[in-house]
């Protein structure tokens, strides 16, 4: 398909990138599961790596090649739109600065039980709402090692447009889905033989120093909310609280700071 030069912002095939939300684009018309936004050549490469399909690209002028490069096959059947950064940023109300950005459709989520199958190490998030620590989260399990995460009903969309910059793709590579209250989580998780640990503060939790992950085959790390923490059902659901230990009065970590260490620490 031939590179199509934008001279029409209102051209209804730009629709996808025009100032639309994350929720609208999670509900777009005509898609079985909607679409989510990946941000440059090296996210939409991992997105078509993980077998998602794309629906269309948008490329600054200089950045069009690229886009077909890494679009491999694709190329012959998915529109590309080219024009200036100033036009381009209009229509999507930011600036390209990695030049290229594509409309992806969205994946239909896997099973929990499809998910744990053969897992060892997971992450379970709940509600963790800023999208910005769902994406430094999923880096590091991408990073450090985790077979897969779990995300609560009330967590921010692993696939926001801020989490998968953040993430720098990697929340199209880490598998994950969404599971139900804590009642389902927790049989899910005991199917499959895990034993959680909570991450949270309390006086009965043991220091991550003297928590012996290796001593578990299936392991859960669970991580709260900012602020809030973990829920009383979520403490409940778990089997261990551990907490990593702290100085100088300091009594926590950003959660996505406190999930590299644990991450870390309790890969085995």
């Amino acid at each position: 398909m031939p590179l199509i030069v934008i001279d029409d912002l209102s051209d209804p095939r730009l629709v996808d990138y025009a100032h639309r939300t994350d929720v609208a684009l999670k509900k777009a018309r005509g898609t079985e599961h909607g679409l989510y936004i990946a941000e440059s050549a090296l996210v939409l490469e991992r997105a078509l790596r993980a077998g998602h399909l794309p629906r269309s690209v948008l490329a600054l002028g200089t950045t069009a090649d690229e886009a077909l490069a890494v679009l491999g096959d694709y190329a012959a059947e998915v529109p590309v739109f080219v024009g200036p950064g100033e036009m381009l940023a209009e229509l999507t109300g930011y600036i390209l600065h990695r030049g290229v950005i594509a409309s992806m459709r969205r994946p239909e989520l896997p099973s929990g039980d499809t998910l744990l199958a053969g897992a060892r190490r997971i992450v379970i998030l709940e509600n963790v709402s800023d999208p910005t620590n769902v994406g430094a989260i999923f880096r590091s399990a991408g990073a450090i090692g985790a077979d897969a995460i779990l995300v609560t009903p009330r967590c921010s969309d692993p696939f926001y447009r801020r989490a998968i910059r953040v993430s720098m793709g990697t929340v199209l590579q880490v598998p994950w889905t969404r599971v139900g209250d804590w009642t389902q989580t927790r049989a899910l998780l005991t199917r499959h033989g895990f034993h959680v640990a909570a991450l949270a503060l309390s006086n009965s939790a043991v220091s991550l120093r003297d928590f012996d992950g290796t001593g578990h085959e299936h392991l859960a790390l669970l991580l709260g909310a900012e602020g809030e923490g973990l829920t009383p059902e979520a403490l409940a659901a778990s089997d261990s609280v551990v907490q990593i230990p702290m100085k100088h009065g300091i009594d926590s970590l950003n959660v996505a700071a406190a999930s590299a260490v644990a991450m870390w620490a309790l890969s085995g």
